[in-house]
């Protein structure tokens, strides 16, 4: 007799599976914002049944990257102006917040630990360089030592997976990722310093960067419509 409590699990994996590797395709502009999708083709193209696909583009609504098309499918939630500002400014307030806390409470190993993030091992690769980017960014939010804001600040951060892809996808990768990682640098070196105000502003600029850069990218109709 076949355990239902194996096969559930089976089922739930490959549930989570489905939405994760959407989830990543949307995130990474695999599948582009302003597009439109369809339960079948998705289901071929990672090799399942529509059911999962289907939760997995209903939960995907649920955090805002996709749309429901009545019997037209889906879309994959456009990048917008209004929407990219108001995500900046949130990720400004929750990162100055973080990072002053890891200055003042993280104890030295936590800070000697983001060492790693001193190089990038992406072979001019835009997604991996994406992933390091993101993992840099929450590990600073970790070293806060609040739960809930780093919580909050690593929800908000993961959702700059695709504004970062758009940022520099249209910038010759080598030179860009090197000044990137060398900005990390000088962040890790004024966290570990414990330079509160040097950190604070090292921080602000960075984000304000990554902002520009992307509404340069948004702003011009040949790359993005």
């Amino acid at each position: 007799m076949l355990d239902s409590s194996n096969m559930n699990n089976g089922s739930g994996l490959i549930r989570d599976g489905v939405y994760s590797r959407i989830r990543t395709d949307i995130l990474t502009c695999g599948l582009a914002p302003g597009s439109r999708v369809f339960e079948n083709d998705l289901a071929e193209r990672y090799g399942v049944s529509k059911s999962p696909v289907r939760d997995a583009l209903l939960r995907l609504q649920e955090h805002g990257l996709v749309e429901v098309l009545p019997r037209k499918g889906y879309l994959i939630r456009p990048i917008s102006l209004a929407d990219a500002k108001d995500l900046y400014e949130m990720r400004l307030l929750l990162e100055k917040s973080c990072i002053r806390r890891a200055c003042d409470f993280a104890i030295d190993d936590e800070l000697a630990a983001l060492d790693r993030f001193r190089a990038a091992d992406h072979d001019d690769s835009l997604a991996e360089w994406v992933s390091y980017n993101r993992n840099f960014h929450r590990a600073i939010a970790v070293c806060s030592g609040n739960a809930r804001m780093a919580k909050m600040s690593e929800e908000v951060i993961d959702q700059f997976d695709r504004l970062t892809f758009m940022g520099v996808s249209n910038l010759r990768a080598d030179m860009v990722f090197d000044k990137l990682v060398e900005e990390h640098c000088e962040i890790i070196d004024a966290l570990q310093a414990r330079g509160r105000s040097k950190v604070t502003g090292l921080i602000t600029r960075h984000i304000k960067k990554s902002q520009k850069r992307l509404f340069t990218v948004l702003e011009n109709p040949p790359i993005v419509e």
